[in-house]
C-alpha cells in the first residue's frame, strides 16, 4: 500500500534503479489521504482564526472600558482642581 511504501521510503525516496509503481487505486488513496490532511489542517486553522477574532474583539471592549474610565476619571480630576482653585483664589 501506500503508507507502507512511505513508511519505507520517507520523502520520496525509492531505491535506485527501482521505478516507482504505483496503481492507479494507490494514487486516488493517496490524494484522497493528502486531502484529508488538508481539510484537517484547514479546520484547525480556521478554529484558531475564529478564536483570534474573538479575543481581539473582547480586546477591543476592553480598550474601550478602559478609555471611557480614564476619561472620566481625567473630567473628575479637571472638576476637582477647578473647584479647589475657585475656593482658594475666589473666595472672600
Amino acid at each position: 500500500s501506500v503508507r507502507d511504501t512511505l513508511r519505507m521510503f520517507p520523502q520520496g525516496r525509492h531505491p535506485p534503479g527501482q521505478p516507482f509503481k504505483f496503481s492507479v487505486l494507490e494514487i486516488c488513496e493517496r490524494i484522497k489521504e493528502e486531502f484529508q490532511f488538508l481539510q484537517a489542517q484547514y479546520h484547525s486553522l480556521k478554529l484558531e482564526c475564529e478564536k483570534l477574532v474573538s479575543e481581539k474583539t473582547e480586546m477591543q471592549r476592553h480598550y474601550v472600558m478602559y478609555y471611557e474610565m480614564s476619561y472620566g476619571l481625567n473630567i473628575e480630576m479637571h472638576k476637582q482642581v477647578f473647584t479647589i482653585f475657585t475656593r482658594t483664589f475666589f473666595t472672600v
